[in-house]
């Protein structure tokens, strides 16, 4: 009876997981958005098990996205809400989301960042996955996290107060100065690589690069996503850039990385269905139509 008692007055009443138990649930979500893209990389694992994504989403009930719901709040403030493989709103009137868990696991692993390296995250937001970053790259290694929305950048700065090796930046991705990056991770859908991307990518460097259509972020329909958009991983061997194509996607546009002429040539492209046979980026205007997938003004992604 007393056992029954005690069940009824909490009737009503949301019982938040206790710390130790949301350690767990971390740990299990960090194994399933893993498992879900066939990631094997425990460090990924871990980093994504350690951080709290609480910390960088505000109070309570969230808006998770559903795309054909749009945004549905989670039944109570309980963060163990947050531990499933959804994306959630930090400013949903925008459309500005904290993004699909999997997918920046996937994309984390294919950057394969390491213990003491820089990476520079583009379009940082509220600074979740810039805290997952600092743990991959460890105390010896550096994040510098930048975001162009200045309460955006205001909140990211104080909910990563902790992680002493990331500073945050307030500004243009496209054009604000940062130390040469082993990891250039590119966080919005741009219609072109920024020229300070590639020249301050280190030998041996990274460069994660969603680029995407102007539907790239605004059509409701997800099963042409890959039509629409498109990630590559782009690496510096010396003076040339090797890529090739990892996924698709749908994301936020990068502010002051998108111009007509590359939207028009990427659009185009696309409709050709031939990025996966993508192996170089080059700089310059010198390579014959022929031999690229996509080309515009100053730069092209091509086969050879």
């Amino acid at each position: 009876m007393p056992e029954f008692c005690d069940r009824e007055l909490f009737i009503g009443v949301d019982l938040l997981m206790t710390p130790d138990e949301l350690k767990v649930v971390r740990r299990a979500y960090a194994k399933q958005i893993t498992a879900a893209v066939r990631v094997v990389d425990e460090r990924v694992e871990t980093a994504f098990a350690e951080v709290p994504r609480e910390d960088f989403l505000g109070p309570g009930p969230w808006p998770i996205f559903r795309m054909r719901k749009a945004y549905v709040p989670t039944p109570a403030a309980d963060p163990v809400y947050l531990y499933t493989d959804d994306i959630v709103g930090i400013v949903p009137e925008r459309h500005i989301n904290n993004g699909q868990p999997s997918l920046h696991a996937f994309l984390l692993s294919q950057a394969a960042p390491r213990a003491g390296e820089h990476i520079v995250h583009i379009g940082a937001g509220a600074g979740y996955y810039s805290a997952i970053m600092a743990k991959l790259v460890a105390a010896s290694g550096k994040v510098t996290a930048i975001e162009f929305e200045p309460e955006l950048a205001a909140r990211a700065k104080a909910n990563l107060a902790a992680y002493r090796n990331v500073s945050v930046v307030q500004g243009d991705g496209s054009s604000a100065a940062f130390d040469s990056a082993d990891v250039i991770y590119v966080n919005a859908g741009a219609t072109r690589p920024a020229d300070i991307w590639l020249d301050r990518l280190n030998d041996g460097g990274r460069l994660v690069l969603p680029l995407t259509t102007d539907l790239g972020f605004t059509s409701s329909n997800w099963s042409n996503m890959h039509l629409r958009g498109a990630v590559f991983l782009v690496t510096r061997r010396g003076e040339e850039f090797h890529a090739q194509w990892i996924s698709p996607v749908a994301i936020f546009p990068c502010e002051g990385m998108r111009d007509a002429e590359s939207e028009k040539a990427l659009a185009a492209a696309f409709e050709s269905g031939e990025h996966k046979r993508v192996t170089r980026l080059y700089h310059n205007d010198e390579v014959p139509a022929e031999r690229c997938w996509v080309r515009a003004s100053g730069w092209c992604l091509a086969y050879a």
